[in-house]
């Protein structure tokens, strides 16, 4: 059983989710939420609130590992480099808690958790109801944060299978160092 914290970075709303995931594709959810910074403040301190805010949900939940979405470049340069500055505070909160923290492409996001890499924010909000049973619809952010940690989840469990095979067929284990 692993707890996995799936981040969807951003310098105003800063996605999460942790669902709970054990063998196979048994997936629970256990929280999600949005981490609005507030706008009038300076930027350094909005990445400082990313960070404070990502430290007390590790301290909380704690996490046995991490996952966020890598920067995508748009035509708004000055926006790329805001969002990586918000996964860098992200990366060194987790880092600080010894998390190992896996990064992953929006569009292997999508495709993991809705089977479309061009999936729009409804599907992927709707598949996240679907898939970890909720209630209702999370928040279009928590929706991508709970997406980031199901794709590490189905990432993991694919590379276990492969490992497997492998093993089978060469008669030897692999070595995991």
């Amino acid at each position: 059983m692993a707890l996995i914290l799936g981040i969807d970075p951003g310098s105003r709303k800063t996605g999460f989710g942790i669902i709970e995931h054990e063998g196979g594709t048994r997936l629970r959810y256990v929280t999600s939420g949005v981490i609005r910074v507030e706008n009038f403040a300076a930027f350094p301190e909005r990445l400082h609130q990313i960070f404070a805010s990502i430290v007390e949900i590790i301290a909380e939940y704690r996490p046995d590992e991490a996952a966020i979405e890598e920067v995508f470049l748009g035509r708004n340069v000055a926006s790329a480099l805001k969002l990586g500055q918000a996964r860098g505070a992200a990366i060194v909160a987790c880092m600080q808690h010894h998390l190992s923290v896996h990064e992953y492409a929006a569009r292997k996001v999508k495709q993991a958790a809705v089977g479309n890499g061009g999936a729009t924010k409804e599907q992927v909000q709707h598949m996240m109801k679907v898939l970890l049973s909720l209630p209702g619809l999370p928040q279009e952010d928590a929706a991508d944060g709970l997406a980031i940690a199901i794709c590490h989840a189905h990432t993991q469990q694919h590379l276990i299978k492969t490992a497997g095979a492998l093993h089978s067929r060469r008669g030897r284990l692999l070595s995991t160092k």
